[in-house]
């Protein structure tokens, strides 16, 4: 069973576009949102069976040039 996570990202001043095409690209997204906030990004993300969360998120989205921050919430149980 795959893992389900959120992920929000705050990207650097005048990169948010430049971000999201990045993610798209990479297509490891189930969902992307623009937000208002303290963070500019939403994404939904499911994380294959077996793969630390962590680890991840570092290789496969952190590395993209704009992102300034992010912050991960972990899901348990949908209703």
């Amino acid at each position: 069973m795959m893992t389900c996570v959120f992920v929000q990202i705050r990207c650097k001043p005048g990169t948010t576009y430049d971000v999201a095409d990045a993610i798209a690209l990479r297509e490891i997204h189930s969902e992307l949102y623009s937000t208002s906030g303290d963070f500019d990004l939403l994404m939904k993300l499911y994380i294959p069976e077996g793969e630390d969360v962590g680890k991840y998120i570092n290789e496969n989205l952190l590395d993209i040039n704009g992102i300034e921050r992010s912050l991960t919430t972990l899901t348990f149980k949908a209703f």
